[in-house]
């Protein structure tokens, strides 16, 4: 019997390259730097990170993560700001239960990151869209919503779009934050590709407008910027947010998620391995990112697509293509990708399909697509 599912989630079988792989590249997982990140943490003595944790997560690596992301976002992070999680997924299903109640309304981009409607319907919620232009979540449409409906709380991915790549300016960002303080909801901002620009730098994060707001929650991870296996994260927040989930239940009960993995990512924070690691990251991707277009352009000129400045993914328009038909059939030519349909909670952008440049290395990118591109004219 083959175990392999049991343990991970492997690359696509008999050769097929899918292109629709959210995933990091198995090559670019640092097991060497966690492997000495270990016996680091290990020497100076890790009794400690054997108990259950400090609610809030360890005070020294909170300290070693303000730093990194003071340098990262050019302004002062303070530890106390941060609330570490065990990723994004744990701290959304976290923030749902603390902030809504079976019923309740959210809003959630169109498109979006398809596994997080999924995490809202387990607590009851009440999903409607909003959809995204090319300058991100389109604000217009925002507030034609907020005349009729009264969310708990937006769900958003600001930066580099799961799954259309796009950014919200600066000036979007602002809005949405004053909409946020007079119709009385809650910003979840999902920050997790912010630190990956290839190209451009992305406008200032949300996590610095939680300093001056509480409408404001940042959630980030290092499932993207390390290794997905991990699972841990952080929430960026005001002090009162930080307060409730410091006295929630579970937080209460079970104590501060994942101090044993904390303590090995602090040693790679504090040696800089981290910071390295996200060099190298940006490094790679920026090339297949170029890889990938170039391909596109050669193989499939009919696709239309922005091309994107950071993260992991292209959203692609095949025109006149039903993509979710189109799939059925994509495992005949040994390639695969993730339909539109998947990430509209309407069941839209039929025509759209995600495919995803940070998973395989540049001649893997050109070969599936031109495989892709061979399937779409037959």
């Amino acid at each position: 019997m083959n175990n392999d599912n049991l343990i991970v989630q492997t690359p696509a079988p008999l050769g097929r390259i899918d292109l629709g792989m959210g995933n990091p590249d198995f090559n670019l997982l640092p097991a060497d730097s966690l492997r000495r990140a270990s016996e680091r943490a290990f020497a100076k003595g890790i009794n400690a990170s054997l108990q259950y944790g400090a609610t809030q997560g360890n005070g020294y690596f909170r300290e070693s993560m303000a730093d990194l992301l003071t340098q990262s976002f050019g302004e002062n992070v303070d530890a106390s700001s941060l609330f570490i999680s065990s990723g994004v997924s744990s701290a959304l299903d976290l923030l749902a239960g603390l902030l809504t109640r079976p019923g309740d309304t959210i809003f959630v981009e169109n498109p979006t990151y398809f596994l997080a409607p999924s995490i809202f319907a387990d607590h009851g919620l009440q999903i409607i869209s909003i959809p995204v232009d090319n300058e991100g979540l389109d604000i217009d449409a925002l507030e034609e919503k907020l005349a009729v409906h009264h969310p708990k709380f937006l769900y958003s991915i600001p930066t580099f779009q799961n799954p259309s790549g796009h950014t919200l300016s600066l000036e979007r960002r602002e809005k949405l934050i004053e909409l946020a303080e007079k119709h009385d909801f809650i910003i979840i901002a999902d920050e997790v590709y912010h630190l990956l620009p290839y190209t451009r730098k992305p406008p200032k994060p949300f996590a610095l407008f939680t300093k001056d707001s509480e409408k404001v929650i940042s959630v980030n991870s290092f499932s993207k910027i390390l290794a997905p296996g991990l699972r841990l994260g952080w929430i960026h927040a005001h002090q009162k947010i930080i307060h409730k989930l410091n006295s929630c239940g579970l937080i209460d009960s079970g104590g501060g998620m994942n101090p044993f993995t904390s303590a090995i990512v602090h040693e790679l924070v504090e040696t800089g391995d981290l910071g390295k690691n996200i060099a190298l990251l940006k490094e790679t991707y920026a090339s297949r990112l170029k890889v990938m277009d170039k391909a596109l352009q050669d193989f499939l000129p009919s696709a239309e697509y922005t091309l994107p400045q950071g993260g992991f993914f292209f959203w692609v328009r095949i025109p006149g293509q039903d993509t979710a038909t189109l799939r059925k059939n994509a495992k005949d030519f040994k390639v695969d990708f993730r339909q539109g349909t998947l990430f509209s909670a309407e069941k839209g952008m039929q025509e759209y399909m995600r495919l995803c440049f940070a998973f395989y290395d540049e001649a893997k990118i050109k070969k599936g697509v031109h495989r892709l591109a061979k399937y779409i004219r037959s």
